[in-house]
């Protein structure tokens, strides 16, 4: 199981459907684990961002720099990186879908 891995458990974390789980102390968090059913759509929105990112480097560079630059701004504050990173991921989780959709049709 990931308790037995080392793994906490952290409820849905914000996402309804979703089991969260950590690896690591809060101050130096080493994983993190999202876990859905296989029917959530949500499984669907993560991997279209997923592949979406891979099938575009400049856009998972510019992911990474927000992220590296969100997390030196607040170092103690989960819930401003999170909503720092909010605008960025929800304009590319709709590109991303509409990226998926034109790749399968």
């Amino acid at each position: 199981s990931l308790i037995a891995a080392g793994y906490w458990p952290r409820g849905e974390n914000g996402i309804p459907g979703r089991r969260f789980y950590v690896k690591g102390t809060d101050e130096a968090r080493t994983h993190h684990v999202h876990v859905f059913g296989a029917d959530s759509p949500e499984v669907e929105r993560h991997l279209a961002f997923r592949d979406f990112m891979i099938a575009h480097p400049a856009e998972a560079q510019a992911y990474a720099r927000l992220k590296e630059d969100l997390a030196a701004r607040f170092p103690e504050d989960a819930e401003g990186y999170v909503a720092g990173k909010d605008a960025f991921v929800q304009e590319r989780e709709a590109r991303a879908s509409a990226w998926r959709r034109d790749r399968e049709s």
